[in-house]
């Protein structure tokens, strides 16, 4: 019996043993690809390449990729470990042809490694196919080449509605490359319920889809029309644990020799002996997909894929305590999961620490958030009218604080309360629909500005040069010519000037000839090509003119000096906070630069300070800044390292500063790190959980904000009479004497306060032989107005009273009950209704509440209403 391990390797070993490269796992996050929440197919990173806006070394490709289907579109989180075959995390076997092979391969390669003795020797009678209903190629390959039986062979026409809407036709998008494809389905037997693909049957689990290859021979216009792709290419996926189910001998994929190993150690950590119970499958699928996630740079938190993973984490938390988890043990399958996974686990083993240490706060976090939960549902409870619990609340504990429906059904079963689950479903159904519109596909791929050609980069070495225009966009459509005063897209044979990447902002400066001049803003990539983005102002410019190339030499210098200072900085941040830091973003431009990284805590003043010192120590040590091609493989095995997200060819720079920092980069910099001259943290921020952000400068414009910022000191010295250096003392003095006044003049307040009380105590009514006191005082803060109560509350002995203040806008009620009134009115609800009437909020206990408020017109009205609801409630 094949393990999964070995599986995988027999599908690389097979397909490179046909001349396919073996090309690495993408990371599960896509790299500039707003339209997918996580990498979810094995295509995903060689879209660009069908869309011929990217060119590999090599026209042939395989993979074992990476999966999360968990969010947006692609969103199977409620049925996974309840059915045999729904995952978060999968890994998608692929082999992939860029315009090479075509049908006849594709076909006989999938058909010779699934059924010859050497590979994976399936029984050639239990695999059935389908096709497009049209594609009689496909069906002519499949039955007189390859020998497949008519009756094992299924035409699928259009059968979701629409006119090449169908299992059988595959599309990247509303427009751009598509075509059918043909499926390998394997036959479990008929002692297992379901019908061949196409019958009523087709949804049990008898007959099983494990291959799926995709004929990418059409580019679909906005009008729905097919055009023919110039060179056709293939798309071809297997899942792992599917192919594993079926050369295991078993039917779920949980029953493989991974999940069974997560399965066992899940049920050894929460106590469980019943090795069936579904919460061990949960738990089993969701550790790999949240510590791949991890390892792939997703961090906890309340938005996008964050919100996703803080979903799946706590999915599988709350399946470990319906199993009796009594303490944390969720980080603690991390070691078996490096172990099951193989040569694949090596990418969680590299950030283990950190995986199991992210994994373990957000554990301890839903601990107290499930209290919160509960405190929330208990007050919810206490309201509720009818018996039965809104859909809207049930929604609100699921999806703000992760409080499941079943369990929310728990406690009020034990209070005979229902939920109203049809109301619950339609916030589900809304959410669910947003999801979808954000992940939607919305890009016409027919749009986009695609060039064929190369540009040549000489921009490490030249900020001028000659060149040629082979290609102009005027509004994003191909002309052949531009006339003054017109915007455009000129894309160049070879160009100084450097395009967006890597976080560092595209260079300007001119373009210039005979007789005509354009203004160069901003500079991009278009697949392989560089497009120079600005305004022709003057003269004409037609494609194949020459061009003199001139660079904003100034600019590019000074956003070179900053793309340096980042990767000190980089660097300098591993040092002092540990390794676990990683790049999640960058901005370097020639004013300033940002810097955003992986860091699950605020950073301490004095890390800071040392981070600051550290590169302004490297930068004095004035070490050259040396550059160096090389193998991708050598440089990492030299310890450069790779920035998240980013996408490397074979030959990569390889940027070393000393013996510092060494780096992937593709960027321009400096030649020796004195050049950067001065270093100058201006902020440090979280932008998101466990994202942080650094905006600093360099150079010039370090050395400007430091003036500016001594000259700010010397005027404040001015202003306070004192000398910069006696400043902080000056401060301080006045500080103390401020903090004397406030006392000495809380001391009067309240003193007033307590005369004025005096006197209000005559003020009260009789409500229903309950003394009342309802009364306005303008001017007094919210502590004196306590102190007014307290000081009524001993005067009238038993009684109910209202205060009211406003202060420059702002509204202060405090609400004060005998005890041995709160039976009958409780401060809280009375001035949480009255906070109702003025914009804003409060609570507190039975005998003493308070809130504020934004809305004086509105004083009156609270007045009112809190009057007529003790004539109503007394």
């Amino acid at each position: 019996m094949k393990t999964t391990a070995e599986i995988r390797k027999s599908f690389l070993d097979f397909f490179h043993s046909k001349g396919h490269q073996i090309v690495d796992s993408s990371s599960l996050v896509p790299e500039n690809d707003p339209t997918l929440l996580f990498t979810n197919a094995g295509m995903n990173q060689f879209k660009d390449v069908f869309l011929g806006m990217d060119k590999r070394p090599y026209s042939r490709a395989t993979t074992a990729q990476r999966c999360v289907r968990a969010g947006g579109k692609h969103n199977d989180l409620e049925n996974v470990g309840y059915t045999a075959r729904h995952h978060t995390f999968f890994e998608m076997l692929g082999n992939f042809s860029f315009g090479d092979y075509f049908k006849r391969d594709a076909i006989h390669f999938g058909w010779e490694f699934l059924t010859s003795p050497q590979w994976l020797g399936l029984p050639k009678e239990k695999l059935w196919v389908t096709v497009y209903h049209t594609d009689d190629e496909a069906y002519d390959i499949w039955h007189n080449q390859v020998g497949v039986p008519a009756e094992r062979i299924i035409r699928i026409g259009d059968n979701k509605g629409a006119a090449y809407a169908s299992d059988n036709f595959w599309q990247m998008g509303d427009t751009g490359p598509c075509g059918p494809c043909t499926e390998i389905f394997y036959d479990h037997g008929d002692h297992i319920w379901g019908g061949p693909p196409g019958s009523p049957e087709e949804d049990g689990d008898r007959y099983i889809e494990i291959w799926n290859i995709v004929f990418m021979q059409f580019n679909r216009q906005a009008d729905g029309t097919l055009e023919k792709l110039p060179r056709p290419s293939v798309d071809t996926g297997m899942g792992l644990e599917r192919i594993s189910a079926v050369m295991q001998h078993v039917n779920s994929n949980y029953e493989i020799d991974i999940f069974q190993q997560l399965i066992a150690k899940v049920a050894e950590l929460t106590g469980q002996t019943d090795l069936t119970d579904k919460s061990l499958r949960v738990i089993a699928d969701h550790i790999r997909s949240c510590a791949y996630l991890i390892a792939d740079g997703v961090i906890p938190s309340n938005e996008g894929r964050g919100y996703v993973l803080r979903r799946i984490i706590r999915r599988a938390v709350r399946h470990g305590h319906l199993l009796g988890a009594k303490e944390t043990f969720f980080y603690k399958l991390v070691p078996t999961l490096i172990e099951v996974m193989a040569e694949a686990g090596k990418q969680v083993q590299e950030k283990q620490a950190n995986v199991e240490k992210l994994l373990r706060l957000e554990e301890e976090q839903f601990a107290r958030t499930l209290e919160r939960g509960l405190a929330l549902l208990d007050e919810a409870l206490a309201n509720v009218k009818d018996n039965v619990l809104s859909g809207d609340v049930a929604f609100k504990l699921y999806d703000t604080y992760g409080f499941p429906l079943d369990l929310t059904a728990d406690v009020c079963r034990e209070r005979n309360i229902t939920i109203d689950e049809e109301g619950f479903e339609r916030e589900m159904e809304a959410q669910r629909s947003r999801a979808q519109a954000a992940s939607r596909f919305g890009v016409d791929y027919n749009n986009v500005i695609r060039v064929d050609g190369v540009t040549k980069f000489e921009g490490y070495t030249e900020v001028e040069s000659l060149s040629k225009v082979t290609a102009l966009f005027h509004d994003g459509k191909p002309v052949e010519s531009i006339v003054a005063g017109q915007s455009a897209v000129v894309i160049l044979e070879n160009t100084p000037f450097y395009a967006e990447s890597g976080g560092q902002i595209g260079d300007s400066g001119r373009l210039a000839g005979q007789g005509f001049t354009f203004d160069v803003k901003d500079t991009q990539k278009y697949g392989q090509v560089f497009g120079h983005i600005g305004e022709l102002t003057q003269g004409s410019l037609s494609v194949g003119q020459s061009v003199n190339a001139t660079v904003d030499a100034q600019r590019r210098h000074q956003t070179s000096l900053n793309h340096s200072a980042t990767h000190l900085l980089h660097a300098a941040l591993r040092q002092v906070l540990g390794t676990h830091v990683a790049q999640k973003g960058s901005l370097v431009s020639d004013a300033a630069l940002r810097f955003d990284f992986a860091h699950p805590e605020a950073i301490t003043k004095a890390q800071l300070f040392e981070v600051e010192r550290i590169v302004n120590q490297q930068i004095r040590a004035n070490n050259p800044i040396q550059t160096d091609l090389m193998e991708l493989e050598a440089a990492k095995a030299k310890g450069a390292m790779a920035l998240f997200g980013e996408k490397y060819a074979e030959q990569v720079r390889v940027l070393t500063m000393g013996e510092f920092s060494i780096e992937l980069c593709g960027g321009i910099h400096a030649e020796r790190t004195g050049d950067i001259g001065l270093f100058k943290i201006l902020s440090e921020t979280a932008i998101a959980a466990g994202v942080r952000r650094i905006e600093a400068v360099t150079g010039e414009n370090a050395i400007t904000w430091l003036h500016n910022q001594q000259t700010l000191l010397n005027h404040s010295a001015e202003l306070l009479k004192s000398d910069v250096n006696s400043l902080a003392e000056k401060i301080q003095q006045l500080q103390d004497k401020a903090k004397k006044t406030e006392k000495e003049l809380l001391a009067l307040k309240e003193k007033a306060a307590m005369q004025a009380g005096a006197d209000l105590a005559k003020s009260a009514v009789k409500i229903q032989d309950v003394s009342v006191l309802i009364h306005q005082i303008d001017g007094v803060e919210t502590k004196s107005l306590r102190v007014m109560v307290d000081d009524l509350k001993n005067q009238l002995g038993s009684a109910i009273i209202v205060l009211v203040s406003v202060i420059d806008e702002k509204i202060n009620l405090v609400v004060g009950v005998t005890t041995d009134l709160t039976a009958k009115v409780k401060a809280g609800e009375l001035v949480a209704l009255m906070a109702q009437q003025v914009g804003g909020k409060g609570g507190g206990r039975p005998d003493m509440a308070m809130a504020g408020g934004s809305q004086p017109e509105n004083v009156n009205k609270a007045l009112s209403v809190c009057s007529e609801w003790l004539h109503k409630n007394l």
